[in-house]
Formats: C-alpha cells, sequence, structure tokens
C-alpha cells in the first residue's frame, strides 16, 4: 500500500511540475498584444486557462492527499529509531571502572600546582 502511494505521490509532483510550467505567466497576454498571438492555439484562445486551471487544481488536490496518506501510514509504522537503540545498547553493557589514581609528582608538603 506504501510503494503504491510513494509512486502516485511522484507521478502527481512530476505531473504538477509539467502542467505549471505549461501555463503561460501573467505577462503572455502583452506579449500576444504584439503579435505573439500563438501561444495559445494548442487548447483554442481562451481554453487554455481553464483547462490547465482545472488540471492543476486537480493534480494539486491529489498531491495533497497522497501526502497526507504517506503521513499517516508513517506513523502507524512501529519502527524503532536509532537512539533508542543505542540506548538498549548503553543500558546492557558493564560500566567502565575508574581509572587507577595516579601519583603526583609534587612533594607531599606542597600543593600539585606549586612545583618547583
Amino acid at each position: 500500500m506504501t510503494t503504491l502511494l510513494v509512486m502516485v505521490h511522484i507521478v502527481m509532483s512530476i505531473v504538477l511540475i509539467l502542467i505549471v510550467l505549461l501555463q503561460a505567466g501573467k505577462g503572455a497576454d502583452v506579449g500576444a498584444a504584439f503579435g505573439g498571438g500563438s501561444s495559445h492555439t494548442v487548447f483554442g484562445s481562451r481554453g487554455a486557462g481553464t483547462f490547465l486551471s482545472r488540471l492543476t487544481a486537480a493534480a494539486a488536490i491529489i498531491f495533497m492527499l497522497t501526502s497526507l496518506s504517506l503521513a499517516y501510514l508513517s506513523r502507524e509504522r512501529t519502527a524503532s529509531s536509532v537512539v533508542d537503540t543505542m540506548k538498549q545498547k548503553g543500558s546492557q553493557t558493564a560500566p567502565a571502572e575508574k581509572p587507577a589514581q595516579q601519583p603526583s609528582a609534587a612533594p607531599e608538603g606542597q600543593p600539585e600546582g606549586q612545583k618547583k
């Protein structure tokens, strides 16, 4: 189930990118006024705006639904984290022994910081 949702999510993200790139920008109407009117001939003179707008909305809705579904399914997984695993390993090992105290090199009557 998760694999299918991931595949649909990836396909929808690519479709959404392509749909947005196909849409003409807001400044394209100014270019059409000066002789660049062939930019909308594939979908008709007015059809590109509404068709691509609806297609964008549908792709965005499907993309959001797959995102929410994947988030919900990943929350239900019972996989442990690396931190939990390390805590369990740390509690199973024996505590480290204290290192042996080394004698100081200072004479017995003087503190260690006042060596001669």
